[in-house]
């Protein structure tokens, strides 16, 4: 399981760290293990090397200058990144910083040459990645999936594939049937949004805000209502309509190149936007964009634009609960389970303000759920490159949540919602799984708390 050391420190090793700094912060490991209780795939199979510590053994063994083997790639590989052991660290250790050089290692080993990387994963692992990576990212690419998606889920294939054979042959296929959105929702947007919503009242702000890319084909309504919560709160909000993908998810895999490319489109469509802020409605990008700074430290004529820019860069719920609540709320006497994404919780630290603002929320009551901070197994693509851990990270969320009297899950993050919302149909306790932003507008709305169930 172990990368095999080599005789003697390899020179060509030194160029995975020309700095130094990773090999220090894996000096900073301890080996404590706090981190084990709260690594998913730890506690899903008690393997060592499955865990952030164990990891760490490993990309300080490659850093010294071992023999990459495939078993290491694949210990590196089943980590989701949720960086749940980055706040668990008593020693800081930014295990974020190491997981996300490996995975360039795995994914761009070119880009270092002769430096050797970790092997080449499969080539169905390759192809799987490349289909991903040349249609998540591309909204308009995106929407011609939804189509067959939804004819394969009208005809039952993904409840056809479930056990045989076929899943077993082509898990990637029924874990994307099986995670897909089903039939539009009710409250789905019906028109593009404007590229100006004007506050209403006093304003207060001008924010950007980002669309996204899965949130704004999957979930539409969830920008509508982002832009809605922000209108009432005094904010004019600016949506340009040639933004595009942030680069989380190509970020997530190690594809930094990619996300370098796109997260410098970004950035100047932002700055040509004029904005006090830019709030963004998806955990995963949130955190991605407020680490532009890391990202573009090395391009010089990037790198003070993209400091700017996450400076900028807030969750929507971290923005409205610090510009402080004006506008009326009206009841709904509904229960909600409150599900902390990874990228919000454990990256970026926020936690208090979306409770917070549900809180202000009259007759609402929040649920809160067991073994909260353990990962539902999206983590970006993760649900479809590793999908068997998906499925049992999946049902471990499911029976969290039937476990509430929750009449709605409410998250952070559009991967979260499809993951979460399929493991429950799996396990047989359908629940509404609804964004932050749609609860908020319903209230300010006085809308009935049958709108979001």
């Amino acid at each position: 399981m172990n990368a095999d050391h080599a005789s003697g420190p390899d020179p060509a090793a030194s160029r995975l760290d020309p700095t130094g700094e990773l090999r220090e912060v894996v000096g900073d490991c301890v080996h404590c293990g706090f981190c084990l209780t709260t690594c998913p795939t730890y506690q899903l199979w008690g393997e060592e090397m499955d865990s952030p510590r164990g990891r760490i053994h490993l990309i300080g063994q490659l850093l010294d200058g071992a023999q990459p083997t495939p078993a290491a790639a694949l210990h590196l590989d089943r980590c989701l990144g949720c960086m749940a052991c980055v706040p668990a660290c008593p020693s800081g250790v930014r295990y974020d910083r190491l997981i996300e050089a490996a995975r360039w290692w795995a994914t761009e080993p070119a880009t270092a040459e002769p430096v050797r990387g970790l092997p080449p994963r499969s080539a169905r692992q390759r192809a799987l990645r490349a289909a991903i990576f040349a249609t998540f990212p591309y909204p308009a690419r995106l929407r011609l999936l939804l189509g067959p998606l939804r004819a394969a889920q009208r005809t039952g294939a993904d409840r056809l594939l479930r056990g045989t054979r076929a899943e077993r042959l082509v898990p990637e296929v029924a874990a994307a049937l099986q995670v897909a959105p089903g039939r539009p929702p009710r409250r789905r947007l019906r028109r593009r949004l404007p590229e100006f919503v004007a506050a209403r009242g006093q304003r207060r702000a001008v924010v950007g805000m980002l669309t996204g890319c899965v949130q704004q084909v999957f979930f539409p309504q969830v920008n509508s209502a982002t832009a809605r919560v922000l209108a009432s709160e005094g904010c004019d909000v600016v949506i340009p309509a040639g933004q595009g993908c942030c680069g989380a998810l190509s970020l997530h895999d190690g594809r930094r190149s990619e996300a370098a490319t796109f997260a410098r489109r970004l950035i100047e469509t932002f700055e040509l936007a004029g904005v006090d802020a830019v709030v963004v409605n998806s955990a995963g990008c949130g955190s991605a964009m407020k680490d532009y700074t890391d990202l573009l430290r090395t391009d010089p004529a990037w790198a003070a634009r993209a400091e700017a820019m996450s400076a900028k860069v807030a969750d929507f719920s971290e923005f409205v609960a610090g510009l402080g609540l004006t506008a009326t709320r009206h009841p709904l006497p509904i229960i909600v389970a409150y599900h902390d994404a990874c990228h919000l919780a454990s990256a970026q630290r926020i936690t208090s303000q979306p409770r917070q603002l549900l809180r202000a929320i009259p007759d609402l009551q929040i649920a809160e759920l067991p073994d909260a901070g353990i990962c539902c197994g999206s983590a970006g693509i993760y649900n479809l490159v590793q999908p068997d851990a998906a499925r049992q990270l999946g049902a471990r969320k499911a029976s969290s949540v039937a476990s509430t009297d929750a009449d709605l899950v409410v998250s952070g993050n559009p991967g979260c919602t499809l993951q979460i919302a399929s493991a429950l149909a799996t396990a047989g306790t359908p629940k509404p799984v609804a964004h932050l932003a749609e609860v908020l507008d319903a209230s300010l709305r006085a809308l009935p708390a049958r709108s979001l169930l």
